[in-house]
């Protein structure tokens, strides 16, 4: 058992043209083979052959996990550019449509695909998961229900998802309309302990409806390979500051829940059901929204929320070293997320071209030139 709350970040990309930004629907012979070469265990495949995911090793600084970000985005692009590729960071790709990709060939993902079909195919989309170790690993089930409320706060902050198609959604975070059209998404049940949880499992398991818990793909989940509570509502995040204040705004909650047990001791029902209403609502409009307050029973307007986030962990962040991180987090709610700059770039470049095509191609620009800052 550990008290430090260690932490690690995993980043999904598109991996792109590099002159066009398209995506790159077949990776070339020999790419990935010189990821891993170059990155080891750091850099894997997802499930399309159009993405690929990096993450950090365990840490307790939030300043080294940044550096260790830049770095393996670099990393990755350095690699990339000699393929003609380069890579992108946002929940999706703003020209991108699904027909015509190619699965990653390895034993999971066959059963995934040959399971999911037509959906499996439509995942064209990117997250960002942060891995937090508890104290206790028994305590995660328990943590998980009483943070529920808290996930639209994570959706909002990380919106960066706002084109499906080449087509503007009218939604800041597009991603999780189409990632909950699978199974084992959204947010969690609400179980009240670790055993509810594992007996849910084994009877999953026994049924054969899936393999394992890693086949549970909540927005928040137990790892299953890890002593961690894994955070994976969050929109991949363009800025790598953003991805660092969101983890250090995690990080700081899973402390404050552990060590304020009777937080949220009583959410039920109702709270899940305001949690995903709200849920809807940060999708929706990210950062300029309102969410609803049970407690109050009134709206309160997602920077408020943020804002109200931000004081309650500040303790604990400033505890853990990561409180710079976590101010962080009012920033991208006073000035905006990814969504927000793609939507501005998108809007400036059609009225100044009035060429829609020019002005998705301004947004790839952008988002690429972005994910390397």
């Amino acid at each position: 058992m550990s008290n430090d709350y260690s932490f690690g970040i995993e980043e999904e990309f598109f991996v792109v043209d590099a002159q066009t930004k398209a995506v790159q629907r077949r990776m070339p012979s020999g790419f990935f083979d010189e990821l891993k070469e170059r990155l080891g265990d750091a850099v894997s495949v997802e499930m399309l052959q159009s993405q690929l995911e990096i993450a950090t090793r365990p840490s307790t600084g939030i300043g080294s996990a940044l550096d260790e970000i830049r770095g393996l985005r670099h990393a990755v692009s350095d690699v990339a550019g000699e393929h003609g590729l380069a890579v992108i960071a946002s929940g999706t790709h703003p020209s991108a449509t699904w027909d015509g990709v190619r699965a990653t060939r390895a034993n999971r993902y066959d059963g995934v695909m040959n399971d999911l079909k037509m959906l499996g195919e439509r995942n064209m989309v990117c997250g960002l998961h942060v891995h937090v170790e508890l104290p206790d690993p028994d305590e995660r089930v328990d943590v998980m229900r009483r943070i529920v409320s808290y996930i639209p706060h994570f959706i909002a902050l990380s919106t960066s998802s706002p084109f499906w198609g080449a087509k503007q959604t009218g939604l800041m975070g597009y991603r999780l309309a189409a990632y909950d059209e699978l199974p084992r998404t959204g947010l969690p049940e609400m179980f009240e302990n670790n055993g509810d949880y594992e007996r849910y499992v084994e009877a999953m398991v026994a049924a054969r409806a899936i393999t394992d818990s890693s086949y549970v793909w909540w927005a928040i989940r137990p790892s299953r390979q890890l002593p961690t509570l894994e955070l994976r509502a969050p929109d991949s995040c363009t800025r790598s500051t953003d991805t660092v204040a969101i983890a250090a705004l995690y990080r700081a909650l899973v402390r404050f829940l552990v060590r304020n047990p009777h937080h949220n001791r009583d959410v039920g029902p109702v709270d899940r059901a305001i949690a995903d209403e709200n849920k809807w609502r940060a999708q929706r409009y990210g950062v300029h929204g309102s969410f609803v307050d049970l407690a109050q029973r009134r709206a309160v307007a997602v920077r408020d929320a943020v804002d109200g986030l931000v004081n309650l962990v500040a303790s604990d962040a400033e505890a853990l070293g990561c409180l710079d991180a976590l101010m962080r987090v009012r920033t991208i709610a006073e000035e905006g997320t990814s969504a927000d700059a793609q939507l501005a770039i998108f809007q400036e470049a059609q009225h100044r071209t009035g060429n829609r095509t020019e002005a998705l191609g301004a947004v790839k620009s952008w988002l690429a030139t972005t994910t390397m800052q």
